[in-house]
């Protein structure tokens, strides 16, 4: 049932995709079998019988040896031994038969199907295929240009196969064609120079001819030969993709009839592994070269590829020579005079040397220079946007502007190509080789547009009749840039333009950058003076305890400040750039430990700490030094081990371990040192932090983010501020017993001890509850699981802003509050203009009247 399907049925709306490779069928001067691969008969070709007296479905199941004899079977299979990649073809001549007859072969493997093709040798005397193929190059060689070894190919060619006309056919980028090369028979015409429409060659066609690169049509009036059976027992056609006998798709067939040819040979010229063209041979009788014949020609097509991609190599390599030596010329001028740069008619006369070109234009900053023949001064901006929408550090040519900017028909008679070389990427900024409009008169075989009408076979595309000479008149193009002259222009920019102007963008951006320098160093000064004011602010509030001694409770404030001061010491030595682990811990047992400092040991690999997490840390080991000198391992005669490692994940592990001292109880109430430990390094860095009250001493675990970290010499530290801005308000006192505030505040503070500081304001201002966040993130679950009446945002959180957080609480209608260390030099987006803005650090009387204000504008 399954040799009933119907076949594929070419129409108007499939002509394309129809599949030439599986028409189940070859052309009559030869036969075709599929063996399997223990060369028993799958498959065979309806007209087997005339060359063997047996009919195809008779051949079936039959071994092959009963078929050919044992001689050439043994033949066939030391052949198919030699066959190498999916797309082989193997070649047999002149093979003996067990009745004595001689045939030529082709064979190939499809899958597990071996596919055998045979037609009977022809008589012709043999070629010594070494020989012709060495004159055919020595002839080639010889040819002093392009167009002559085009030429000679045609000819070699032709006096090889013997039809009446050879043609080089070159595919154009659009896959039309031209004829560039002919040789011909007296008296039937020439083809030369003329053009061929893209959908002469369907795609599907041009794909094939780099598969098979070879391909006959010996007789156009012949009637294809059906393979039995048609489908097998999967129900596939057979893939003829590879055939040397494959039939012809009768779209084809009217083709070649329409244009009065009885036979036809195609050679694919393969340069660089894409089609480059064709050898066209038509004949305009039924013609069959031998197979011999035609496998030389074949040979022949690929040596002059080969041939053609070194000429164009060793032309391009001379191109790229020149183009490299004006280069250098190009490069020791502007040594001497950087403002040959702004110059457009020195740089123009540089570049066409290399590109031609009749007009040049320049565009940097927003700013243009131009010489020779280019658009008005005017239409230059929508051109370069025009080519900022396309993709960004690549050449772009056209020969045929218009297609890409409409608007450029208004002067496409001085500017109708372009040739546009990026030189920078932020700003984008290019310099633009102009082509004029050049007029030039197109001879087509026919009418380049198919035209769609009904067949004689029904709705099918009926491939057009005429190929008389038909003329265009081209208007609105200029001479196109070759692949040559983009290379060149590619190497250019990389090798040269950029670099060059590239340098003098960066000149003038460091201009720039020193202006505003002292600018940012001002407002990063005092952000940083403000956020140390805030800690230690923090830091005095938090050490107060009512039921402590005066005296212990200054000297723990002082020691904790100290231990800040020693911090920051090291780490503005170097212009606020990373400090070492081991120093800060060295530097904290001498100024605390005093004597007892010999009984803290040390061991690790030499990491570096960014200043937060180095000021953190600091604070860390001055309250676990302090509790070990008071109750633990210090206090006694025991001893502190100190040991860090850096994980495979680039994380930084820490632990502390104390041993010898006093047995460990937990301590009855948590304290603020017991919280720095416990909290400041998950809170301010994102770590983790495990304190163990074990009895033989005290154990801490504690995880540093691979992102505060480091292992080499840290460079320079910058720091981004915000540009953002607004109106700072004016502090004054909230009346005794007032509370402004009375339901529950988000704050967003990226400091721990801030925070805690402003919780405790916010909360005597009269806050049921303070959720705290210190990053977006934080911040977003929190506004997605809890309503709030009012929000404090700490406009800077290290590497982002809390800006996207007063956006969110603006669109929801909640009040909210700026806090900034930065002082007058913070700018806000226009949205966030009005907003209520207090300096660090928080007191209770900028928070309380900043938060009357904000909830309650006109009281």
């Amino acid at each position: 049932m399954a040799d009933q399907e119907p076949e594929f049925e070419v129409d108007l709306t499939n002509c394309d995709r129809e599949p030439i490779h599986e028409l189940g069928a070859i052309q009559p001067f030869g036969f075709l079998l599929a063996l399997s691969t223990d060369w028993m008969v799958r498959r065979a070709s309806a007209n087997i019988g005339d060359f063997f007296g047996t009919a195809a479905e008779d051949l079936l199941g039959m071994p092959a040896i009963d078929l050919f004899g044992e001689h050439a079977v043994h033949m066939i299979r030391n052949r198919l031994a030699m066959l190498r990649g999916p797309d082989a073809v193997e070649r047999l001549f002149a093979v003996k038969l067990a009745d004595k007859r001689r045939f030529d072969f082709a064979l190939q493997m499809v899958g597990d199907t071996i596919i055998v093709e045979g037609e009977p040798t022809n008589e012709e005397s043999s070629t010594d295929a070494g020989s012709a193929i060495r004159a055919m190059m020595a002839r080639l060689d010889d040819t002093p240009d392009t167009s002559a070894f085009y030429r000679e190919g045609a000819r070699q060619v032709r006096a090889l196969t013997g039809f009446d006309r050879v043609m080089v056919y070159r595919f154009e980028p659009d896959g039309a064609g031209v004829v560039v090369a002919e040789a011909a028979r007296a008296g039937i015409g020439s083809f030369l120079d003329l053009r061929y429409p893209a959908s002469d060659i369907p795609k599907q066609a041009r794909q094939l001819y780099i598969r098979t690169p070879f391909r006959i049509i010996a007789d156009v009036n012949a009637t294809p030969v059906p393979i039995l059976p048609r489908l097998d027992e999967t129900g596939a056609p057979i893939d003829l993709s590879l055939s040397v006998l494959r039939s012809v798709s009768p779209i084809h067939i009217e083709y070649l009839k329409n244009m009065g040819v009885g036979a036809s040979l195609s050679i694919s010229i393969i340069v660089e592994g894409k089609l480059w063209g064709l050898f066209a041979c038509h004949h305009y009788s039924h013609r069959r070269p031998a197979f011999e014949r035609r496998s030389i020609a074949e040979l022949f097509g690929q040596m002059f590829a080969l041939k053609l991609e070194s000429r164009e190599r060793r032309d391009l390599a001379k191109f790229e020579t020149a183009a490299r030596a004006s280069s250098d010329r190009l490069l020791a001028a502007v040594a001497g005079d950087a403002t040959l740069l702004d110059n457009p008619e020195w740089l123009a006369a540089m570049l066409r040397e290399t590109v031609p070109c009749d007009g040049i234009a320049i565009w940097i900053n927003g700013k243009c220079s131009h010489t020779g023949l280019t658009p008005p001064p005017g239409a230059l901006p929508a051109l370069v946007r025009r080519l900022n929408a396309m993709a960004a550090g690549r050449i772009f040519a056209t020969d045929h502007l218009v297609d890409t900017l409409s608007s450029a028909a208004d002067y496409q008679d001085v500017a109708a190509g372009v040739l546009a070389i990026p030189i920078s990427r932020s700003p984008r900024d290019y310099v633009m080789l102009f082509r004029q409009e050049r007029v030039r008169t197109v001879r087509w075989a026919g009418d380049p547009h198919k035209p769609a009408q009904l067949g004689p076979n029904g709705a099918r595309l009926t491939p057009r009749q005429s190929f008389a000479l038909w003329s265009q008149e081209v208007r609105g193009r200029s001479e196109p840039f070759t692949a040559v002259e983009v290379r060149v222009a590619e190497m250019l920019r990389v090798s040269l333009i950029e670099i060059v102007l590239r340098l003098s963008d960066e000149a003038q951006e460091e201009r720039k950058r020193s202006s505003e320098r002292q600018e940012l160093l001002i407002a990063e000064l005092n952000h940083r003076v403000r956020n140390i004011l805030s800690l230690i602010r923090g830091l005095v509030r938090q050490s107060l305890d009512p039921e402590a001694d005066t005296r212990n409770t200054i000297a723990l404030l002082e020691g904790r400040i100290e231990s800040l001061a020693r911090a920051h010491d090291q780490i503005t030595q170097d212009n606020w750039s990373a400090a070492p682990l081991g120093q800060l811990i060295a530097t904290e047992a001498a100024a605390f430990l005093a004597s007892k400092s010999q009984r803290l040991s040390c061991e690790g690999v030499p990491v570096l700490l960014d200043p937060n997490a180095f000021s953190t840390l600091a604070l860390v080991f001055h309250e676990l030094m302090t509790n070990s000198a008071k109750y633990g391992a210090l206090s006694d005669n025991g001893t502190v081990q100190v040991t860090w490692r850096i994980t495979d994940d680039g994380d930084l592990r820490i632990s502390w371990r104390e041993r010898g001292g006093p047995a460990v109880k937990p301590p009855k109430r948590q304290g603020f040192g017991t919280t720095i430990i416990q909290r400041s390094i998950p809170y301010d860095l994102g770590g983790t932090a495990d304190v163990r009250y074990v009895l033989t001493g005290l154990e801490a675990d504690f995880c540093i983010p691979a992102g505060h970290i480091s292992r080499e010499e840290p460079s320079r530290a910058s720091t981004s501020t915000s540009s953002a801005a607004m109106a700072l308000v004016a502090s004054g006192e909230v009346a005794p017993g007032v509370k402004p505030i009375a339901g529950v505040v988000l704050l967003v503070e990226d400091s721990l001890i801030i925070a805690m500081d402003a919780e405790d304001i916010l909360t005597r201002l009269g806050a049921t509850r303070v959720v705290t966040a210190a990053t977006l993130a934080q911040a977003r679950r929190e506004l997605e699981a809890d309503a709030f009446e009012l929000a404090v945002l700490d406009v800077n959180l290290g590497s982002e802003t809390s800006l996207p957080i007063a956006q969110m609480l603006r669109d929801r209608g909640t009040p909210y509050i700026f806090a900034t260390g930065y002082g007058e030099q913070l700018r806000l987006p226009d949205e966030h203009e009005g907003a209520t803005v207090i300096q660090k650090p928080y007191t209770f009387a900028s928070l309380g009247n900043a938060i009357a204000r904000t909830l309650r504008p006109n009281g």
